[in-house]
């Protein structure tokens, strides 16, 4: 597939996509890797875009350059947004109660604290980004669990051959003091989110290295 044609792929899936309005987006293409550039209603639809891009078969990387352009219906006070961004996480079932923190600034929510696990980090970032007023998402949240990691690498081999969504056979995993590697190659964005995502499951997991290169 030629980058041209990806382009036309890319920006037919984002006009298919009813949740978004594309009409001051813009889309280049250059060896599988788009960039998109433009304005976008809100952070939750530059976030769908950049999903929907990803999604596109043949896509390797995704460069998402959107600025949010709040209309005068969504503006909020920082002070407002904070509020919210608060009880929102206190509403979440998967958010820890304590250790995160909150600061806003010109409608970009910053997170910070310590949790121990990675499900737990992507919630609190779920919980607060399409919440009216927010313009950006900011984690500094860590990830420190409070488990050994042990038998890791045999851990996420098996998750890989349990998944139907991963080819354990493409996919290498070394992992050192809760430290995982993952290199190969996958069909997929889709197919390298998944096996990121069972490399978290395993405990005592702190970081990923996802080397994983997209050969469609």
């Amino acid at each position: 597939m030629t980058d041209e044609e990806l382009k036309h792929h890319v920006e037919n899936a984002l006009t298919w996509e009813p949740s978004i309005n594309t009409s001051d987006v813009g889309v280049s293409v250059e060896q599988g890797v788009v960039t998109l550039r433009g304005n976008i209603a809100s952070f939750a639809e530059k976030g769908i875009a950049e999903r929907v891009a990803l999604h596109t078969y043949g896509v390797k990387a995704v460069a998402n350059d959107l600025n949010v352009r709040l209309t005068s219906a969504y503006q909020r006070s920082d002070t407002d947004i904070a509020r919210a961004v608060v009880a929102a996480l206190e509403w979440h079932t998967m958010v820890p109660k304590v250790g995160l923190t909150v600061a806003v600034s010109d409608g970009r929510v910053t997170l910070k604290g310590v949790v121990d696990w990675q499900y737990e980090k992507e919630a609190a970032i779920r919980a607060i980004r399409d919440l009216t007023g927010v313009t950006g998402v900011i984690s500094e949240i860590i990830v420190k669990p409070r488990v050994n990691p042990t038998d890791v690498k045999d851990k996420i081999e098996a998750a890989f051959r349990r998944s139907a969504e991963v080819d354990a056979r493409r996919v290498n995993v070394t992992a050192q003091d809760g430290k995982v590697v993952l290199t190969g190659n996958v069909h997929s964005w889709a197919e390298r989110r998944e096996a990121e995502r069972a490399a978290w499951a395993a405990p005592g997991v702190t970081q990923i290295d996802d080397r994983l290169a997209i050969v469609p």
